[in-house]
């Protein structure tokens, strides 16, 4: 089995994707689906986990409905309101729904890069453990040390770092970010995805050598029983295809054990996600 824990679904519109900036045009039309069901045929997956891409409840109650209709979505991880002092009201609207994995709040496009450490997003991150929701960390490099504060925090809740927080591929850069990646890790609590690697490369000319020295590193961090597979479909595209995204990953786990391979590409998803 082979799952793809990171996709999204949008209808788009300007108002909810002003994120989708010059070069993204590709980006700019409904993305549902029935666009990725063929895609993950051809590439022989067989479920996926997928991620909100707007900041509203509608696009939780959205996501469901999709999971509901699609049994290839295995998992939602949506978007809850971690700030609202009717957070709880929110978290029990949608706990009902066995598909709800967890939640996610775009942190990299705060302003303020300390905004994981104030007292209202702390408590909200409190909450989650109760009600067996994940939460995902979505990062740049310079968001890891306060990601090490929060996490150490919170030792019984699930963390989940998306797109290997977006280091510097395109420039080669390693560090800060390597050491940072290492504490981050050192938090058995916190898994990683090996997603979104493309749109930090150079969109035009990546080539799959680019990624091996960071996935080294998170391998060497996470160890093979904290990692999963993410296409970051359709946010790829502006820089490759749905396979030759997936085939990075595929690739390079080629190297480890059977059993390692499970993990990655399944087992590590239905632990952390608890889906099946």
């Amino acid at each position: 089995m082979k799952i793809d824990t990171h996709q999204h679904f949008w209808q788009y519109n300007d108002r909810d994707y002003g994120w989708m900036g010059a070069g993204m045009e590709r980006l700019k039309c409904d993305r549902l689906p029935g666009d990725l069901a063929p895609l993950l045929e051809k590439v022989g997956i067989d479920g996926t986990v997928t991620v909100q891409a707007r900041q509203c409840l509608e696009e939780t109650e959205w996501l469901l409905r999709l999971a509901d209709e699609n049994k290839f979505i295995k998992g939602v991880v949506g978007w809850v309101d971690l700030r609202s002092p009717q957070l709880e009201l929110q978290l029990e609207r949608f706990c009902y729904h066995p598909r709800l994995r967890g939640v996610r709040h775009v942190v990299h496009d705060e302003p303020d890069d300390q905004f994981m450490m104030r007292d209202d997003f702390i408590r909200g991150i409190g909450k989650l453990n109760r009600y067996g929701l994940t939460y995902d960390l979505l990062l740049f490099a310079k968001h890891l040390r306060v990601a090490c504060e929060l996490v150490g925090k919170f030792p019984e809740q699930v963390f989940v770092l998306d797109h290997i927080s977006k280091p510097f591929i395109k420039d080669r850069k390693i560090e800060p970010w390597k050491t940072d990646i290492h504490r981050l890790a050192s938090f058995e609590n916190v898994s990683c995805k090996l997603s979104g690697m493309v749109t930090e490369a150079d969109w035009r000319n990546w080539k799959p050598e680019d990624f091996k020295p960071y996935m080294d590193i998170v391998l060497e961090a996470f160890g093979a029983d904290r990692l999963m597979v993410g296409s970051d479909w359709p946010v790829c595209t502006v820089a490759g295809e749905y396979e030759e995204v997936m085939r990075i990953a595929a690739d390079y786990v080629q190297q480890l054990s059977g059993d390692e391979q499970a993990a990655i590409w399944a087992e590590n998803a239905k632990r952390i996600y608890q889906v099946c």
